[in-house]
């Protein structure tokens, strides 16, 4: 699932990037309310998270803005706890509240009910994947490849499920670095194709096939493709 986080809390705003791509999401991050409802309108999230104390514009007044064009399921997740906050929002057309100080596993219980109740993929579904012969279940932190399990470290991983996930798609080197290392891409710093090497020999090397492929001068991309596919260097 596609999920939007709007929230100035920058420190909170990484935690739940990190949580949520951990339950098998793909989360990008608003730390505005200007921003927030741009992805929110443009964006094709399956559902959005959203602070109601936010800068530019806050949560109850992009969920206004936000139901004027879209159905997306809105959980609002705030520090704002009393009965006429909730009401507020509630009313202005969220589908749940939670309040902060709150429980991770709660959250991600409320996000996985409105997902089943707009009719989207269970979370199962969600976080399961195949390329080819690979097999990823993001749920149980699992890989296979031709039936054999796949020795990975947490960050190959995490590398692995961004790639999976966004399947067919080419990733820079950038996105990659701020998905899974939650950094602002150095060009300085070669962390991204170390890590690209080393899943590549545990993913590729042994197996006739390679799937992680090496697009000049944009980034990486997983998928099944014939080798000497142009522009592609294995």
């Amino acid at each position: 699932m596609r999920l939007l986080v709007v929230e100035d809390e920058l420190k909170l705003a990484a935690y739940l990037r990190k949580g949520l791509g951990e339950e098998g999401h793909v989360v990008d991050l608003a730390h505005d309310g200007v921003d927030g409802l741009h992805l929110a309108t443009t964006g094709g999230y399956d559902l959005v998270v959203l602070d109601a104390m936010l800068p530019g514009i806050d949560g109850f007044a992009l969920l206004a803005a936000l139901r004027q064009s879209s159905a997306v399921p809105v959980l609002m997740l705030t520090a704002r706890a009393q009965v006429d906050d909730r009401v507020r929002g509630l009313q202005g057309g969220a589908d749940d509240y939670l309040v902060k100080p709150f429980a991770f596993s709660e959250l991600v219980a409320r996000i996985d009910v409105l997902l089943r109740r707009h009719g989207a993929r269970t979370a199962v579904e969600a976080t399961r994947f195949t390329v080819a012969d690979l097999e990823v279940d993001l749920l149980r932190r699992k890989a296979l490849r031709a039936g054999q399990r796949l020795d990975l470290t947490a960050k190959e991983f995490s590398l692995l499920s961004l790639l999976v996930r966004r399947q067919g798609e080419v990733l820079s080197r950038t996105e990659i670095a701020e998905q899974v290392w939650d950094m602002n891409f150095d060009s300085e710093t070669n962390v991204v194709e170390v890590a690209v090497r080393r899943l590549r020999g545990k993913l590729d090397l042994p197996f006739d096939r390679p799937l992680l492929h090496t697009v000049r001068g944009m980034g990486y991309v997983l998928e099944a493709r014939p080798d000497d596919a142009a522009g592609v260097v294995r």
